[in-house]
């Protein structure tokens, strides 16, 4: 029943807070009266399936893992180093960003670039050289285009 209370308080955490570390979410535990080991909180996320997000500003912090499951997670210095080599251009239409690639390239960047789970983009489509990425409001486009632009 311990273990039970502990997972739903930590559900409730990150819904409301953005948590970063498990020392911080092992912090916020014991405001709520859990005495738990670094240990332990490593066992919750993971029994918990919690996965890192990053937003735009590429702040990462844990979220419910549902969507992510069993996703590999890429840096953004990954993401970087694959932008400078393969990337030509990326540009905005709304809340639709279009990024053409060198031949051959445009799946291996969108993998990398669903890879970094920025909390803002719904999802990429690739083709042979260009990448349709879909993100949740024209503001948000706007902040990763120029983020994207910078690599």
């Amino acid at each position: 029943m311990k273990k039970n209370n502990r997972h739903k308080a930590i559900k409730e955490l990150i819904v409301v807070k953005r948590i970063a570390t498990q020392e911080e979410l092992q912090n916020e535990l014991k405001k709520k009266g859990f005495e738990v080991t670094q240990a332990t909180v490593s066992r919750d996320i993971n029994d918990l399936r919690l996965v890192k997000v990053r937003n735009f500003r590429g702040e990462e912090f844990y979220t419910l893992g549902k969507q992510f499951k069993e996703k590999t997670t890429f840096s953004m210095d990954k993401l970087k180093a694959k932008f400078k080599e393969s990337v030509l251009s990326v540009n905005r239409a709304n809340n639709i960003l279009v990024l053409k690639t060198y031949p051959g390239e445009a799946q291996s960047v969108a993998a990398i670039l669903d890879g970094t789970n920025f909390l803002e983009i719904l999802g990429t489509v690739a083709g042979d050289d260009t990448i349709i990425c879909v993100v949740n409001t024209d503001d948000d486009a706007l902040q990763i285009e120029n983020l994207l632009n910078k690599f």
